[in-house]
This record gives structure tokens, C-alpha cells and sequence, in this order.
């Protein structure tokens, strides 16, 4: 009898074993900086979001966190960042009016879950190019480029997207996504080679010249060029650096950007 047990216990375990690693092995890991992606269509509409899950925030899900709103950022989009209902948004912060919040305004984000970067993908056939900037600063986030900007005489921060390094108050590898984008007009990056008309813009915060990027901001990049690529059916061969564009002079984003081991990153 004692054998007997012993041989059926085996087959229960050896079973359960089986299992627990198949139910293992259907987990997909995609390339994004905490390996998680979601991608949901928006109902009744004729695009599509990609949200990227960022760094943790602490204490999450306690006090809740301050958000300061940036160029081009709705309360409904910063509801989906934080996962928090727009309505308590309103309420916490006495927002009467909720297309009347200015960039730089401080919202109190309650019960907040870790943030995710929105990446709104829109039908349009004209983007063909894809250039890589890095901001020449040390620090530096949509905002304080936005005003930048202004001051040029420029219609608002000129690029579409801002990956940041982790000072302005934002996060390092953070995606900002800018009025450009989600209006779909033409950039203010780069002249050459009809680039503004052509290409999507993308800043990464930092003096490349100098320093390296950082990880996180990298897994950023990559993941946000991967999805603009496959979407608008960019091939590697259009996803350049702003020095590479024929008549452009400059070596943004800097001569120590990692291209090797970015290019061997992006999808086929």
C-alpha cells in the first residue's frame, strides 16, 4: 500500500509540475522597459492606444502623487496615466472645467497606480522618417522645451515626443507625448531634407556628446520607435539621427548615442 501511495503521489506532483510550466510558458515578454504592454482600441474610434507601464511610484496606491500637467495633456489622459477616474480628478483638485487646465498646473493624483505613457497612433500616410535628437541639455522635459520654444518664435516644443532623464520632475526613460503628435502637425526639429514635414521627432533629455544614455531611457526609445515603425511602416533604414539627414550640420544626438546597440533593438 505504502508503494502504491508513493507512485500515485509522484504522478500527482510530476502532473502538477507540468502544469504550473505551461501555464509559464504562454506569459509573453514584449520589449518595453518593465516587460509589460497593453494595447486597447478606443471604442467608436479610428486609432488606437499603446500604453507603456512606467517606473514605479511610491508609496502606490497610499497617499496618491502630484502630477504637473504638460504640454498637450488632457485630465482624460492623465486619468489613463495613473489609472484614477476622471471624476475624482475633478473633484480633488475643484476642476470646474476640465478643458480649462493650464501647463505647469499641479493635480493631486489619488490612489494612483503606476504611471503609463500614452502613445496615440493615428491613420495618416505622410510620416516616412523617423529622427532621433538628444536635447544638448542636462536637464530638461516638454515643458521647459515648450517654452523654450515659444521664445524662438515656434508654435510650442517642436518635436513630437520627449523622453526624459529623470529631472524636471519627471521620471527617467518617462515618454512625453506632445501637442505635435496629438495634432498631427508638422515638427519643429529639423529643416533639412523636409524632415519637420516627414519625419516624427523624438528628444531624448541629455548631452550625448558628453554623457551616455541612460537604460531606461533607452528601453523608452525603443519601444516607442518600435511601435511608430511597425505602424506607419517605417523601415530601419528611414529611423536616423538628426545629424545623419542629408544637409543637416550637426552630431545631435551626439557621438556618444549607442547606434549599434539601438539598431540591433528594432524589430525587422
Amino acid at each position: 500500500m505504502a508503494s502504491r501511495f508513493t507512485i500515485v503521489f509522484k504522478l500527482l506532483c510530476a502532473f502538477a509540475i507540468t502544469i504550473l510550466l505551461s501555464s509559464c510558458t504562454v506569459r509573453h515578454i514584449s520589449d518595453t522597459p518593465d516587460s509589460s504592454i497593453v494595447r486597447a482600441p478606443v471604442s467608436g474610434s479610428i486609432y488606437e492606444t499603446v500604453s507603456l507601464r512606467g517606473t514605479s511610484i511610491e508609496p502606490a496606491n497610499v497617499r496618491g502623487v502630484y502630477h504637473s500637467v504638460a504640454p498637450g495633456e488632457t485630465v482624460w489622459r492623465i486619468s489613463k496615466m495613473y489609472d484614477v477616474d476622471i471624476e475624482t480628478l475633478k473633484r480633488v483638485n475643484n476642476i470646474k472645467d476640465v478643458t480649462d487646465i493650464n501647463i505647469g498646473t499641479r493635480l493631486y493624483i489619488p490612489q494612483a497606480s503606476a504611471r503609463k505613457d500614452l502613445v496615440t497612433l493615428y491613420p495618416n500616410n505622410k510620416w516616412r522618417y523617423i529622427v532621433i535628437h538628444h536635447s544638448a541639455t542636462e536637464q530638461g522635459n516638454s515643458e521647459a522645451f515648450n517654452e523654450a520654444h515659444l521664445k524662438k518664435g515656434w508654435q510650442g516644443v517642436g518635436y513630437h515626443f520627449v523622453i526624459d532623464n529623470g529631472t524636471e520632475g519627471k521620471q527617467n526613460g518617462q515618454v512625453e507625448t506632445t501637442p505635435r503628435w496629438l495634432n498631427q502637425i508638422k515638427g519643429a526639429h529639423c529643416k533639412a531634407g523636409s524632415m519637420n514635414e516627414e519625419g516624427i521627432g523624438i528628444c531624448l533629455v541629455g548631452n550625448f556628446s558628453k554623457d551616455y544614455v541612460s537604460r531606461k531611457q533607452m528601453d523608452s526609445l525603443v519601444y516607442l520607435v518600435n511601435e511608430l515603425k511597425s505602424y506607419y511602416r517605417i523601415p530601419k533604414s528611414r529611423i536616423i539621427g538628426h545629424g545623419q539627414v542629408p544637409g543637416a550640420s550637426t552630431e545631435c544626438p551626439g557621438k556618444k548615442f549607442p547606434w549599434r546597440q539601438f539598431q540591433s533593438r528594432l524589430r525587422s
